[in-house]
């Protein structure tokens, strides 16, 4: 009933968490339910949405896992609508060029694969493993929570932005190539001014582009992400040669404009022009987001930012004390040291010699006192010659002092 009444008047998300029967109505009320395994049954953990084995628990489950869950969410939903729009907005650009026909600049089966193959993996990626701050910074800072029971990371604005970023980027997708091949012909002689090449470099430039735009966006890399992103990527080309040429299928937005069914006489990506238009679109379409972001860091860091700069010298300065740590040693080793063995003298003087220990020098005047095995129990003398500060000037004035062994 509190539940439910929290819900209605204070428009807020609840959780509730429980570890008894008599708490079940209460965790499927809630938004977000959460239940204790004890001794009171698993009727709890049944009905909730997350299940921990402590009540201690909770803190790690909000701060960490809740807030790493919709921090990737919100990045996955803003860059999910940004490459739609750029994909779908090249559409319209190209329809005031064909008298609005309905006629599309991607091949059908592009169009039907573009969400499917070419950019599901790297979003995935993102929305499964990316984090901004660990699991540490994460605990240490509570604040780093509020942003989510704001709803600062997607929101209406947030989606607003994400469109514009996508109807930029269609802009300069299709006019780009458009301006380049409008009035092109290659070296052989042919035309580059055709739908189907128009359509087949704005399709790569557009993979590319969003391909790029993802590895930007992600802020934590592993070996799954290189292999989504950049596998991504590759399997584009890959795809696109196998259609085209083991199949024989018509453009699906390839790089290999066909002159004819059984021949291919002319391969865009052989010319400089298709390399020189997909880099000057990727520039153009980087540039102002990079600087944007680094103009927010620098001036206007949030605290998210300045944790992740913290860590990241945290982390520069352990890579440092490593690399420190592994570079050998000049101190030599004991098999450097020159040791020998004086037949002058007792048998237990051998093992002293023999041992490779470095006896430091004692200042003048100090007492000169220590112990040495023997064979034998019996005390043995020896006498150490020393000089006396005061002596110093008369190079043959010395001292015999007896030490008993």
């Amino acid at each position: 009933m509190v539940v439910e009444l929290i819900k209605k008047n204070k428009n807020a998300v609840t959780l509730a968490i429980g570890d008894g029967a008599n708490d079940v109505s209460m965790i499927k009320t809630a938004h977000i339910g959460v239940g204790i395994s004890g001794q009171e049954g698993l009727q709890a953990v049944l009905a909730s949405d997350y299940s921990i084995g402590q009540f201690r628990f909770l803190e790690r489950l909000l701060l960490v896992h809740g807030r790493w869950s919709y921090y990737r969410m919100s990045k996955f939903l803003r860059y999910f609508f940004y490459k739609n729009f750029a994909f779908t907005l090249c559409h319209i650009w190209f329809a005031f060029f064909c008298g609005f026909s309905a006629q599309t600049v991607f091949d059908p089966m592009y169009i039907s694969v573009y969400n499917l193959f070419y950019t599901s993996l790297p979003v995935m990626a993102v929305g499964i493993f990316d984090q901004d701050v660990n699991d540490k910074n994460s605990l240490m800072y509570p604040k780093l929570y509020a942003p989510g029971l704001q709803n600062l990371l997607f929101n209406k604005k947030e989606f607003c932005w994400s469109a514009i970023h996508g109807f930029f980027a269609s802009c300069v997708l299709f006019l780009v190539p458009y301006g380049t091949y409008k009035d092109g012909v290659s070296p052989k002689g042919y035309v580059l001014s055709d739908h189907m090449l128009l359509g087949s470099v704005v399709a790569t430039i557009l993979v590319i582009v969003v391909t790029v735009q993802i590895a930007l966006d992600t802020s934590y890399w592993t070996i799954v992400n290189h292999i989504m992103v950049w596998g991504s990527l590759i399997w584009y080309f890959i795809l696109d040669y196998f259609y085209n040429f083991v199949i024989g299928g018509s453009y699906v937005g390839s790089l290999t404009m066909y002159i004819n069914t059984w021949t291919h006489d002319f391969q865009a990506m052989s010319e400089a022009t298709f390399w020189f238009t997909a880099v000057i679109s990727c520039i153009i379409l980087v540039i102002p987001v990079l600087s944007w972001r680094f103009f927010f860091i620098d001036v206007r860091p949030t605290l998210s930012d300045r944790v992740r700069l913290k860590q990241r010298l945290a982390q520069l300065r352990s890579r440092q004390s490593q690399d420190i740590l592994r570079t050998p040693s000049t101190r030599r080793t004991r098999r450097s040291l020159r040791s020998g063995y004086a037949f002058a003298h007792q048998e237990g003087f051998g093992k002293l010699i023999t041992s490779g220990k470095i006896m430091r020098k004692l200042p003048n005047g100090a007492d000169f006192k220590f112990a040495m095995p023997f064979t034998n129990n019996t005390s043995k003398q020896v006498s150490v010659a020393t000089t006396s500060p005061k002596d110093n000037s008369s190079k043959n004035s010395h001292t015999l002092d007896t030490i008993n062994l």
